[in-house]
C-alpha cells in the first residue's frame, strides 16, 4: 500500500478526504494524517490564489516527511461582496476567530441584500505533491445562495448558511455521502480521481 498523507488539521476535511479515498482505491493507499506522521509545524498560507496555498501546503509536508502529500485549499466567494472573502475565508473574522465568528461577520455584511444578489460559491483546490517534483492539480466549484440565518446541524465552515439549490437543503443539512458528490470538494476529488495513479504514487 503507498503511503499519503493529507496536508490539514481540519478533522472534516480529513472525513471526505478519507471516505473519497477508501472507496475510489480501496485498500491500495494507507492514509495519514499531519499528527500520524509527526508533522506539527505551522505553514503560512499566504498566497493569493486557492492554488498558490494548496501548494505552499503540500509541498511543504511532502519535503518534510518524504511522502506524497495531498492539500486542499478551499473557501467562499460571494458575488455581492466582489469575491470574499475569498483565500480568507477561514480566518475573514481575523486571526484566532472560528466558524461561527466568520459567519455572523458574513451576515452582516449582506445584511439587507436581497435573494438574488446573495450567490456565490464555494472553491476547492486539490495538489499532490510527489517526492520527485511532480504536481498534481484538480479544481472544483459549487454555485449556491448565502442564507440570512443558519439552518442544519453541520457546523463546518460557512455550511449551515450556504443554500444548494438543487436540493432545497443548506451543506449542513447534508450527509457527508450526498455532499462528497455535489459539493466543490467533491467534483475536485471526481477530477482527482481521473489523473491520480496509486501505482504511482
Amino acid at each position: 500500500m503507498k503511503t499519503i498523507v493529507f496536508a490539514t488539521n481540519n478533522s472534516h476535511k480529513v472525513a471526505e478526504l478519507a471516505d473519497f479515498f477508501d472507496k475510489k482505491f480501496p485498500e491500495q493507499l494507507d492514509i495519514k494524517t499531519l499528527a500520524e506522521v509527526g508533522f506539527y509545524d505551522e505553514i503560512i498560507e499566504d498566497a493569493d490564489t486557492f492554488e498558490g496555498n494548496a501548494y505552499i501546503k503540500a509541498n511543504t509536508v511532502c519535503r518534510a516527511t518524504g511522502l506524497v502529500a495531498i492539500a486542499d485549499d478551499s473557501g467562499l466567494k460571494v458575488d455581492f461582496l466582489g469575491g470574499k472573502p475569498g483565500v480568507f475565508s477561514a480566518r475573514y473574522a481575523g486571526e484566532g476567530c472560528n466558524s461561527e465568528d466568520n459567519i455572523k461577520k458574513l451576515l452582516r455584511e449582506l445584511d439587507g441584500v436581497p435573494k438574488e444578489k446573495r450567490t456565490a460559491r464555494f472553491v476547492s483546490v486539490l495538489c499532490a505533491y510527489f517526492p520527485d517534483g511532480r504536481t498534481l492539480y484538480a479544481k472544483g466549484t459549487c454555485e449556491g445562495v448565502i442564507l440570512t440565518e443558519k439552518t442544519g446541524n453541520g457546523t463546518f465552515g460557512y455550511d449551515p448558511i450556504f443554500y444548494y439549490e438543487p436540493l432545497k437543503k443548506s451543506f449542513a443539512e447534508l450527509d457527508i455521502e450526498t455532499k462528497n458528490q455535489i459539493s466543490h470538494r467533491g467534483k475536485a476529488l471526481q477530477q482527482f480521481e481521473v489523473i491520480f495513479d496509486p501505482n504511482k504514487a
